[in-house]
C-alpha cells in the first residue's frame, strides 16, 4: 500500500511571470511523481478549503478577513511577498485544508504526504516570507481540538527556522517544536522552539546527517508524540538560492529516510510537507520529489 498523496490542481495559482516564488512547482511536482511511478490515481486525495473555525484556532479573524478581502496594508503585503489575488486566496485556504487532510490520513495509514505545505513563517496576526497561514499549526490545533491526538511533534528541517510555529506553540506542552536550520539565515530575529539546532553555513551531508541523527531518535523516545508533522524543505541543498547550507540531493534523500525511519520504527505516524526551496523549476521539483521517494521506500520497509 503506497502512502496517500494530497494535492489540488488550484495549488499552482497564477503569479506574474517576473515573480520569484516558484508557484508552478506544485503542478510540476505531481507530473514528476507520475513519471517516476510514485503517484497513482488511487493514492491521490483532494482537499477542501479549511473552514474559518479551523483557521481561527490559530489566526485572528481581522487578519484572515483582511487577506481574503484584499484589505491588508502595503506593509503587510510586502512582508508576505505574495499578491492577494482571488486564485491565491483560494489556494491558501485549500493548502491549509490539505495539511489537515494529510495529518488525518497519516493517523489512519501511518504515513501521508502533502504536495504543498510548510508555511512556517505565518504568525497569528500576520504573514511573512511567502507564508500566509501556518498550515502545520492549524492542523495541530484541529487534531488536538478534536481529540484525535494528545501530543504531537513538528520536525522542521527547512533551512529557515520555523519561527512562527515556535511562537504559536510556546508554552503549549502538547506540541513539541524542533527546528534544525541555518543559524545565519532568515529570519534575523529567531523565536525559541522547544529544541533549536542552529547549523553553520556550508554544512555538508555527513555533518548535517550526524547533527540531526544525534538528536531526533532520542527526542522521539523522550516525547513519544502520537503524530509527527515533518517539514521537508529542500532549501538546505547546496544549489538553493536562499539556503547557505551545502547538502547534495543524496544528502536530502538520506535526511528524509532518517526522519521517516526514526518515526515509523517507533510506530509514530508521519505527515510530510514539502516546505521551501528556491531554484530553477526543474532541479527544484526534482528535490521536492525526494521526500516522496523516501516515503515510498519507507512504507514498503515498514509494511504500511
Amino acid at each position: 500500500m503506497r502512502p496517500p498523496l494530497i494535492y489540488h490542481p488550484a495549488y499552482s495559482a497564477p503569479l506574474p511571470s517576473s515573480h520569484r516564488f516558484p508557484m508552478a512547482k506544485f503542478r510540476l511536482l505531481l507530473a514528476l511523481l507520475r513519471r517516476q511511478g510514485l503517484a497513482s490515481e488511487e493514492q491521490l486525495h483532494q482537499p477542501l478549503p479549511a473552514p474559518r473555525r479551523w483557521l481561527e484556532l490559530v489566526h485572528g479573524r481581522r487578519y484572515h478577513q483582511a487577506f481574503a478581502r484584499g484589505q491588508l496594508s502595503a506593509a503587510e503585503k510586502r512582508r508576505i511577498g505574495l499578491p492577494a489575488t482571488a486564485p491565491l486566496v483560494r489556494r491558501t485556504w485549500l493548502a491549509v485544508g490539505g495539511t489537515v487532510l494529510t495529518a488525518r490520513l497519516a493517523l489512519r495509514h501511518g504515513l501521508a504526504c502533502h504536495l504543498a505545505g510548510g508555511t512556517h513563517h505565518a504568525f497569528p496576526d500576520h504573514g511573512s516570507g511567502f507564508c500566509i497561514f501556518n498550515d502545520a499549526a492549524v492542523a495541530a490545533r484541529v487534531l488536538l481540538d478534536e481529540g484525535l491526538v494528545r501530543r504531537l511533534m513538528v520536525v522542521d528541517l527547512d533551512v529557515h527556522q520555523g519561527d512562527a510555529t515556535a511562537a504559536i506553540f510556546a508554552g503549549e506542552p502538547r506540541v513539541f517544536t524542533f527546528s534544525a536550520h541555518c543559524a545565519s539565515n532568515f529570519p534575523l530575529r529567531k523565536q525559541r522552539s522547544d529544541l533549536d539546532l542552529p547549523l553553520a553555513d556550508g554544512l555538508e551531508d555527513q555533518a548535517y546527517l550526524a547533527a540531526v541523527g544525534d538528536v531526533l531518535p532520542d527526542l522521539l523516545d523522550q516525547q513519544r508524540p502520537e503524530l509527527v508533522l515533518y517539514n521537508a524543505g529542500v532549501d538546505p541543498h547546496r544549489g538553493d538560492r536562499l539556503g547557505r547550507l551545502a547538502l547534495s540531493s543524496e544528502g536530502l534523500l538520506n535526511r528524509d529516510r532518517l526522519v521517516l525511519d526514526a518515526c515509523l520504527r517507533r510506530g509514530i505516524p508521519v505527515a510530510t510537507l514539502i516546505g521551501g526551496g528556491y531554484d530553477e523549476l526543474t532541479p527544484l521539483v526534482e528535490r521536492h520529489g525526494l521526500v516522496f521517494r523516501a516515503a515510498a521506500e519507507q512504507a514498503r520497509l515498514h509494511g504500511l
